[in-house]
């Protein structure tokens, strides 16, 4: 056995539970079967089938003939084909309780309500045919079937025919707009017809402003002129970019030539003020230039911040350059050659007046670029403005035309009479009254079922909410996770004139008492046996499988040593505690030569009683000691003590006494040492006295011990470092044994 890897619970309920629960509360189920049956029959032979009409509409298509988006000029007809949230809409309206208290209305409420209590309240009357009357649509259908109930033969098919008639009435209010009378629609009419004639205007005016009249010719004008300025621009710029490299050339062979003479000018002037000064000079001929492209390159006007900064920086230079002429008079005789710039004049005039003129053409032309884009964007703001004129007036326009028709079809809808929807046909007018026997058949079923039902919801509900108790085998390995042995079956269960095995003396001693010379009880060969023959048969197999059980679990944790001691304890009186410890120590004593001695640990009532008229002759002390445990054997290899007497200290000194003579027991010549314990509680020997033994056997009362009983008992006992097995006692077998067999439950009644 293997103690270490506890069985999981199942993942759901099983076969066998369903068996468990249905058999196990089989009368509360069959006593709710039964109370259906009673009300099915009842209700068959105080109720009458009712009447019922039916009547079949086929719906074309949806007409919005009268949308309420005045944007929305023409028609809008819906397919069937669109969706079954049409059918859904359509459904609605046939069932909508405003359609029930008109019908209500117009058949009259006290015939309506003659056979269902009588009076004549609308409301009441309103309510019965909504809760009477049923729609249904086929999936993928434009057929919608509409069947009336109702005691009465004689109201059945008027009030289905007053539904349709009342249905067709509100479809058509439901599609049209609402409050557009000939008048409003009249009025609105005339009123977007000034709407329009304003912004005609409006908009005239606006291209009038703007000095267009065609936005998409001035458009393409603009677009072209742009261009061909651009294109006359930069062919400007080529050409005063190739002039200004021919000037450059030029300059540079100038400069070289002014070199030689302008060395021996320079003799007398220092170095430095020399090369300030031809800094300065470089500095002037950059400034120049920078101006030149701002004003003529980039058009920049008089005014820029970059043109006046460059000014300013010009002046600075010149400024230097006259105070170092000034003091330095030989410097203007220098010819300093400056990137950009040309110290002699060209013998080409040409040339000269051609660099002049492109930069006052390249001006030019960006000015006239300026022009005409200032022009596009101002043609640009025009625009906006004209396009949302023009959208408002084609808004306008679809709003009248809307209005219009709208106004149009109202006439004709006025000349062809109310409630005229041709997208709706009858297929089936509403049918002659006949029973309804499947809706009344229906109902004794769900009576039947409904008994039925509760039953079982009745013996679900106390199995798995209210009763936490301890049943079968299955719940003592999923719940409390303990090497498990035995189920003991319950022998009250196929008689409840018995009386209950705990109740009552199960051993005694079949001899009868001898006593030697001197008086003291001499040994008699007898043997130990349940009172009732019955119960000894019927439980006798159970103690012996107890007792293989037991040996096949020292086995598995390799517990070889003799004597083991073994405590028999559950968490309540009357479990059967003292009836298996008895048991299994007389089992245990006919496996061999070994020797058993059942020690009674109850302070008041336990095992120990049912032997001797009532009380055994010896205790444990003596019962350790060979010459004096003879008095104590009840058959062959089968000794019974008791532990100390009924006194007030026992319970405090005991786990004291119990340590002491702990020794003595492993010591001594017995096989098995079984306890009776007293139940477990925070306050009980047992707990203090199961660290002791090689095993503590809870007994677990089936369907008595509730589940957090035996968790606090088994974590009680677990503090104890005890180890823990358990035995199932008095468990009833519900499930016939054709249905489901347990292996763990025992045997099968």
């Amino acid at each position: 056995m293997n103690n270490s890897r506890p069985i999981e619970p199942p993942p759901s309920i099983s076969l066998g539970d369903i068996y468990f629960v249905v058999f196990r509360h089989k009368w509360k189920i069959v006593i709710m079967a039964l109370l259906g049956v009673m009300a099915a029959a009842g209700y068959y032979l105080l109720k009458t089938p009712p009447y019922q009409s039916e009547a079949k509409l086929f719906i074309r298509y949806i007409s919005d003939s009268h949308s309420a988006n005045p944007s929305d000029i023409n028609t809008r007809v819906t397919s069937m084909t669109e969706g079954e949230s049409i059918m859904n809409s359509e459904m609605e309206i046939l069932t909508s309780f405003d359609l029930a208290a008109q019908v209500a209305t117009n058949i009259g409420p006290e015939k309506i309500l003659a056979q269902l209590g009588g009076g004549n309240d609308p409301i009441a009357a309103a309510s019965a045919i909504h809760g009477n009357l049923k729609v249904e649509v086929s999936k993928e259908s434009s057929v919608v079937h509409v069947t009336f109930h109702h005691p009465d033969p004689t109201v059945v098919r008027p009030v289905l025919a007053e539904i349709i008639a009342e249905y067709r009435d509100k479809h058509l209010q439901v599609h049209r707009a609402i409050g557009l009378s000939d008048d409003s629609l009249t009025e609105e009419t005339t009123q977007l017809r000034m709407q329009i004639a304003q912004t005609e205007d409006e908009l005239r005016m606006a291209k009038t402003n703007a000095g267009i009249i065609s936005i998409e010719d001035s458009e393409k004008s603009y677009s072209e002129e742009i261009t061909r300025i651009r294109r006359d621009l930069f062919q400007a710029e080529t050409d005063l970019a190739e002039h200004q490299a021919g000037l450059n050339e030029l300059a540079g062979r100038t400069t070289a030539k002014a070199a030689t003479n302008a060395t021996s000018s320079a003799a007398n002037i220092p170095a430095d003020d020399l090369a300030k000064y031809k800094t300065v000079c470089t500095q002037l001929a950059y400034l120049q230039k920078s101006e030149d492209n701002y004003l003529f390159q980039q058009g920049y006007t008089e005014g820029n911040i970059l043109v006046k900064e460059t000014r300013e920086k010009k002046a600075e230079a010149t400024k230097t350059k006259l105070q170092l002429e000034e003091k330095f008079p030989a410097l203007l005789d220098l010819d300093i050659a400056l990137p950009g710039t040309t110290a002699v004049g060209t013998t080409d005039g040409t040339d000269t007046r051609l660099s002049a003129s492109l930069p006052v053409r390249i001006k030019s032309l960006r000015q006239q670029l300026a022009q005409i884009q200032a022009d596009a964007a101002k043609l640009d703001t025009a625009e906006a403005k004209i396009a949302d004129l023009t959208r408002k007036k084609q808004l306008q326009e679809s709003n009248y035309k809307y209005y219009a028709a709208s106004l149009e079809q109202a006439r004709i809808d006025e000349a062809l009479g109310p409630g005229r929807v041709s997208n709706i046909s009858e297929i089936q007018t509403p049918s002659p009254a006949f029973k309804d026997f499947g809706k009344f058949y229906k109902a004794i079923f769900l009576l039947l079922a409904g008994g039925l039902g509760l039953g079982l919801g009745w013996a679900f509900l106390i199995e798995l909410v209210l009763d936490r108790s301890l049943k079968r085998p299955v719940d003592i390995q999923t719940k409390l996770h303990i090497p498990f042995f035995l189920s003991i079956p319950d022998l009250n269960q196929s008689s409840r004139t018995r009386l209950a095995a705990p109740k009552r003396a199960q051993l005694a001693y079949n001899g009868k008492a001898k006593t030697e010379a001197g008086g003291a009880p001499a040994p008699v060969n007898g043997s130990v046996e349940l009172t009732s023959s019955e119960v000894n048969r019927r439980l006798q197999s159970h103690y012996d499988a107890l007792r293989d059980r037991l040996v096949v679990y020292f086995e598995s944790i390799n517990l070889t040593r003799k004597p083991k001691l073994v405590a028999v304890t559950s968490t309540h009186e009357g479990a059967g505690v003292s009836t298996i410890a008895a048991g299994l120590a007389a089992s245990l004593s006919e496996t061999g030569d070994g020797r058993v001695l059942l020690v009674d640990m109850n302070l008041e009532h336990g095992a120990a009683q049912q032997f001797f008229d009532g009380r055994p002759s010896l205790q444990i002390d003596d019962a350790l000691q060979s010459e004096k445990r003879d008095s104590a054997m009840v058959q062959e290899n089968l000794y019974v003590v008791s532990e100390g007497s009924n006194t007030e200290r026992l319970p405090r000194a005991l786990p004291k006494r119990f340590a002491s003579l702990i020794p003595k027991l492993k010591a001594s010549d017995y096989d098995y040492i079984i306890f009776d314990m007293p139940p477990v509680t925070p306050t009980s020997v047992t707990t203090r006295l199961a660290g002791y033994m090689d095993t503590v056997m809870l007994v677990v009362e089936s369907e008595q011990t509730d589940q957090s009983v035996a968790l606090q008992a088994n974590a009680l006992l677990a503090q104890s470092n005890a180890n823990v097995t358990a035995v199932l006692n008095k468990t009833r077998q519900y499930i016939p044994a054709r249905l489901h067999k347990d292996i763990l439950g025992g045997e099968q009644f």
